[in-house]
């Protein structure tokens, strides 16, 4: 008999949990709404955070503070642009830097030029900046960053993610928060969901709002997984006999 519902089940061992962030306003969103051609223009090719974005910043830090989210994350991967840098560190960090503390801030004051306090790497997790989950502007898999007025196409855009994704899944860490930009998480999640209900499709890939989370399961469905169940345990210590139930009433009929 099949499951009904659209229920399933899955290993722990072979999920891990994403939380998927969008940048905060940055004042190439505040052009872009003027004129779309903005985004496109190296003025705003590393847009930092507006005073509005920043604001976002901070309700979205009290969030993840409130609901227990911020003790739980094993590594932020935040796209190196300023305006992911600060989104991630504004909400991920530690706080406010104070000096005579014996660690190096995440951000150092007006940082952006911000008009913000530095803010401290203690009692936080570890930071990691990827070049693969950036804004669209990767030329291609060497060295060239990007080229002026040549972006990459939708499809180029989901390759780079899937890439990112399986990348992801080869990591120890299985909770992670990943900061990133618009176009890079619609273009990388719809691949996802495609055996799901409209509903669920788009809980996972309808475009992000500005500072927006999302949170996710990454399931293996292959055989490729490695890691070790770490809360399964084992049955029979010590050892006897366990013959089921429903195989005696077999025997029996």
């Amino acid at each position: 008999m099949d499951a009904s519902g659209g229920q399933g089940l899955y290993p722990l061992h072979r999920c891990k949990t994403l939380h998927f962030v969008r940048h905060a306003q940055g004042f190439h969103n505040v052009a872009g709404e003027k004129d779309h051609q903005a985004y496109s223009s190296y003025d705003y090719l590393d847009a930092t955070l507006t005073p509005l974005g920043w604001d976002q910043v901070d309700n979205l830090r009290n969030h993840v503070q409130a609901t227990g989210l911020s003790n739980k994350i094993d590594l932020v991967i935040v796209s190196p642009l300023t305006r992911t840098l600060q989104t991630a560190v504004g909400v991920f960090g530690g706080g406010e830097y104070s000096d005579g503390i014996d660690v190096l801030p995440l951000m150092v004051a007006d940082g952006g030029n911000s008009g913000r306090p530095a803010i401290s790497s203690f009692n936080c997790s570890p930071f990691l900046a990827v070049e693969l989950c950036r804004e669209l502007l990767i030329e291609s898999d060497e060295d060239i960053l990007w080229m002026e007025n040549k972006r990459e196409t939708a499809e180029e855009v989901a390759e780079r993610g899937m890439k990112f994704i399986k990348w992801l899944w080869s990591r120890r860490e299985k909770e992670i928060a990943i900061v990133t930009h618009s176009g890079f998480l619609f273009h990388t999640l719809s691949a996802f969901g495609n055996d799901c209900h409209q509903i669920v499709k788009n809980d996972i890939c309808t475009h992000f709002k500005n500072c927006e989370l999302r949170s996710m399961l990454l399931v293996d469905k292959s055989r490729a997984s490695c890691d070790i169940p770490t809360t399964n345990f084992t049955g029979k210590v010590p050892d006897g006999p366990d013959l089921p139930s429903d195989a005696v009433d077999e025997n029996l009929s």
